[in-house]
């Protein structure tokens, strides 16, 4: 099977967040889904700013809820970044096809969402006492974990011979 990175964003608030989460997509090859209601809109220029052009190379898909996004993908294979979480993402075994799916950056995700699938939410290791992550930083931190697992494919391991 083909490696299908998902990123899901559900209801994120900060553009500047979502932009920077946009251009990690965008070089990874990553589809991003982003969850409404957002905080923002697509054409906020902050989100635009941090986005830079890197909106054309993104697989961009908009959800009108949480149970609209599960309906459209429901034979994914879902896991939940959260602080709560008892299992290390880097303990997690992830399958090609894997969605990884955010929460809001102040809340985070909804305890009873956890609850419902509490075998499939992963956290990032952090030194205690540290509140959390910044969003784009925990986005960034899991789609190159998961994609360096597979030996990043159809990524660039090497800068080009001219160097650009």
């Amino acid at each position: 099977m083909e490696t299908e990175l998902h990123i899901v964003l559900y209801q994120p608030e900060i553009p500047q967040n979502t932009g920077n989460i946009v251009r990690t997509c965008a070089a990874l090859g990553a589809v991003l889904h982003l969850v409404e209601p957002l905080g923002f809109r697509l054409e906020d220029r902050y989100l635009k700013r941090a986005g830079l052009d890197y909106w054309p190379l993104v697989d961009l898909r908009r959800h009108r809820s949480l149970e609209d996004f599960f309906a459209a993908h429901g034979e994914g294979e879902f896991f939940f970044v959260t602080k709560k979480a008892a299992l290390s993402c880097a303990d997690g075994d992830y399958p090609p096809r894997s969605f990884f799916i955010f929460g809001p950056e102040t809340r985070g995700l909804p305890d009873e969402l956890l609850a419902a699938h509490r075998d499939r939410c992963v956290r990032i290791p952090m030194r205690r006492g540290a509140r959390s992550l910044n969003l784009s930083n925990a986005v960034a931190i899991l789609a190159y974990d998961f994609l360096r697992r597979r030996g990043f494919p159809g990524l660039e391991k090497s800068a080009p011979a001219d160097g650009s």
